[in-house]
């Protein structure tokens, strides 16, 4: 095609004085359908389909070129940074340069939104690889989350970057599904408290925040990536729905991604009820629904509930997708030949049109170039961000003997496949993991000491000797008797073991590396056993994207640390708990399950889902509880009240209680506030999550903690699945972990059974009064 050097048509859609909306039904109103139809389309420039960065990328060929992409117009741009390494300069310019072409081969000088991958930081070469998400939900600490979001927002929009495919706000239900490590763990009111904090932390930097993956992706059958959920309605309302819901209503989230699942026979990416009726009729959604990538046309391909692509498109565009990603396959010509209803096609672009608006794409004074790349991607500001994240992760599961912290050892033996591995500290969707693996001859691009090096730097009077002893995937034992050997032979060993992430089977942790069972992969089980058997003082260390099943090394080992993903930041951070530079204040976001624990469980679940004598032989019982962490001081929780010792149904009630540091130094109490609702119309989990805060405390100090709980946070679906508030006994319970006996109270709800909807009080306000 050619260029036009012609000024682009202009009028009331350029002028920045009137409303979004207003400027957006100007625009519509005097563009042909293929205009239309070009801004719900997206391409991605330079990709060859070749790296598995995405599913099932043979989809890909046979894409249009650039050039044939953008003639009148184009909504997304995909991943300018995130497909290839680019420098910061370098990847701004790229991107200005495709803007600018986008703009001139359309009569409205229409720019591009162009979007990333930032789920563990900017997924682009050099910038701060932040932790995993199961390892934000570790901290319990929502206001870091949002700095760490502001952060990765800022970085975006310096350099042209307008929406961010993050936050994952799906609810762990199994944990053998591989994308278990970029969720934010087990329990819906923890996930939708720091979702809606990354949410919030990325838009006030301007940028589309997208809710992933709406809905019931991570309760696949089997923990089979795409498999169908496995869900019943009030499953899926009170707990896969909640976080999607928060983030909507009271974050006002611009964007939304449809899952690959089917829930019950339909496919998300085809349900009106789900992408229409409840997101934007019942819930108010006003922004944009977007795909994952190629899920418009895995309608026909993988779910057979269309013919062929157009009639994907067709299907997708009536259930409420607006825009296809990665680039356009249903959403283009064939779908303007099959003619397409008119309505939809004008719903569809006037939403696009109207968030381009919002974003300043339609301002006469934009321009393709007007953007400028920070200095640093990887800046002071932000290493000391994932230097928070990392150090308030790590989660302390055992020290029965006080092992820990180590007292200057003389010699130390670090053994195992993750102690001498940085890409082991990253998540899946991390550019080291995500993209580098295509581009071998290329370095790291950020600084990202391993295990080993920080133990070196940690205890540099000691003699350190290193084995790996196996690889993380493979039956090689070769090399466990050497490992074993050193084990015997120093005062202490660090036994480091887990995930190498990767995507489609290329890792032991991550998307499409899904499991049958809890065992650490590979031989690692085989290492383990020999070096504790052999070591005279073991630390135990679990760097990995999904909890393991290691209670029974825990119970031999002479401490346990639990890791997850912790970024370019990790090793440092778990150097320092093992030293006590550092006291760990990490929580357990997901159970460690037990030695038979069946899967899929967790300890959201109503009395027979847990252990029951008499019924069932299988003992799912945690090796360590939901919420569970150790400190290097002890906390003691007390004087839990209430004001009141009941309420109306739409009452609140006030609980207090007094945590106590009772230890030899300062550290950090994370208390937790439990709900048990005794009888009900339905069966309800024995303990549920419904407030939480993170207490610093000097030795021998004590804090209140006071819990504003609204009747609200007791609801639930009813038969009638409509969400209800009843009336009798609950019992509210501060804790340490949901494993915790803690302190209780019992609060009667007084009067008639309430019907609430999405205008409900959905977080439970928490203050911390002064000593």
């Amino acid at each position: 095609m050619t260029i036009s050097d012609e000024r682009p048509t202009t009028g009331l859609w350029n002028d920045p004085a009137l409303p979004a909306s207003v400027r957006a039904r100007a625009l519509l109103d005097v563009m042909t359908d293929a205009e239309k139809i070009a801004q719900l389309g997206s391409t991605w420039p330079d990709h060859e389909g070749g790296g598995d960065v995405a599913p099932m990328q043979d989809t890909f060929r046979g894409a249009e070129s650039f050039e044939e992409a953008i003639v009148d117009g184009l909504g997304h741009l995909t991943r300018v940074f995130g497909t290839a390494p680019l420098a910061p300069e370098a990847g701004r310019q790229r991107l200005a340069d495709l803007q600018a072409r986008v703009v001139a081969a359309n009569r409205f000088g229409i720019p591009a939104i162009a979007h990333e991958e930032c789920l563990t930081g900017l997924n682009a070469w050099q910038a701060t690889v932040y932790p995993t998400p199961l390892a934000w939900a570790a901290t319990f600490d929502a206001g870091l989350v949002h700095r760490m979001a502001a952060a990765i927002g800022s970085d975006m929009v310096a350099v042209g970057v307008h929406q961010g495919l993050s936050p994952v706000v799906d609810v762990v239900r199994d944990y053998r599904w591989g994308r278990v490590e970029e969720t934010l763990g087990e329990d819906p009111y923890l996930v939708s408290e720091l979702g809606l904090s990354y949410v919030q932390g990325l838009q006030s930097a301007g940028v589309v925040a997208t809710l992933k993956h709406f809905a019931g992706y991570s309760a696949s059958r089997a923990a089979r990536n795409h498999a169908p959920a496995a869900l019943g309605r009030r499953e899926l309302a009170d707990v896969i729905l909640m976080p999607f819901e928060k983030a909507v209503v009271t974050g006002r989230v611009r964007s939304v991604m449809n899952a690959y699942n089917d829930i019950d026979g339909v496919p998300c990416g085809a349900d009106e009820a789900l992408l229409t009726h409840l997101l934007r009729d019942t819930w108010g959604f006003e922004g944009t629904v977007v795909s994952d990538y190629w899920a418009v046309a895995f309608l026909a391909s993988m779910h057979h509930v269309a013919d062929d692509v157009t009639g994907a498109a067709r299907a997708a565009l009536r259930a409420g997708i607006d825009i296809e990603l990665p680039h356009t396959s249903g959403y283009g010509e064939a779908l303007l030949n099959d003619g397409v209803p008119g309505d939809l096609l004008d719903r569809a672009a006037l939403r696009v049109l109207t968030q381009k608006a919002e974003l300043g794409l339609l301002d006469p004074d934009w321009k393709a170039g007007q953007y400028t790349a920070p200095a640093d991607f990887d800046s002071p500001r932000n290493r000391g961000i994932a230097r928070d994240l990392a150090e308030q992760s790590v989660v302390l599961l055992d020290n029965p003997s006080g092992a820990l912290p180590l007292a200057s050892p003389r010699s130390i033996a670090v053994i195992g496949p993750a102690a001498d591995e940085a890409r082991c500290l990253f998540g899946c969707y991390s550019f080291p993991n995500h993209v580098l693996p295509h581009h071998p001859e290329t370095p790291l691009g950020v600084e990202a000491p391993t295990v080993l090096d920080a133990i070196r730097q940690e205890f540099p009077d000691a003699g350190v000797h290193h084995e790996t002893g196996c690889s993380f995937t493979g039956d090689d034992r070769s090399g466990i008797e050497a490992a074993a050997a050193a084990a015997a032979a120093a005062d202490l060993t660090i036994l480091v073991v887990g995930d190498r992430s990767g995507m489609f089977g290329e890792g032991t942790s991550g998307e499409g590396c899904d499991v049958g069972a809890l065992t650490l992969p590979g031989v690692q089980e085989d290492l383990v056993e020999a070096v504790l058997d052999a070591a005279d003082r073991t630390v135990l260390v679990a760097v990995s994207g999904r909890p393991y099943a290691i209670g029974r090394h825990a119970r031999t080992a002479d401490a346990t640390v639990q890791v997850f993903f912790p970024g370019e930041e990790g090793s440092a951070a778990i150097a320092g708990v093992l030293s006590g530079r550092i006291n760990p204040s990490g929580r357990l976001p997901v159970q460690i399950p037990g030695d038979t624990a069946g899967q899929p469980g967790t300890y959201l679940a109503p009395p027979l889902a847990l252990k029951s004598d008499g019924v069932s032989n299988i003992d799912p019982t945690p090796a360590f509880p939901f919420g569970h962490g150790l400190s290097y001081t002890a906390f003691t929780i007390g004087d839990v009240r209430a004001e009141a010792q009941s309420i109306p149904v739409d009452g609140t009630v006030t609980v207090r209680a007094s945590i106590t540091n009772t230890g030899p130094r300062a550290g950090t109490s994370v208390p937790q506030l439990y709900l048990t609702d005794p009888v009900a119309s339905v069966t309800r989990p024995v303990r549920q999550l419904i407030g939480f805060t993170r207490v610093e405390l000097d030795a021998g100090e004590t804090r209140t903690v006071q819990f504003e709980v609204h009747a609200d946070l007791t609801s639930f679906t009813g038969r009638d699945l409509r969400r209800r508030v009843e009336p009798g006994r609950v019992v509210l319970t501060v804790a340490q972990s949901a494993g915790d006996p803690g302190q209780f109270v019992e609060v009667v709800l007084r009067g008639d059974a309430r019907v609430v909807d999405h205008t409900r009080t959905m977080t439970t306000a928490v203050t911390i009064l002064p000593s």
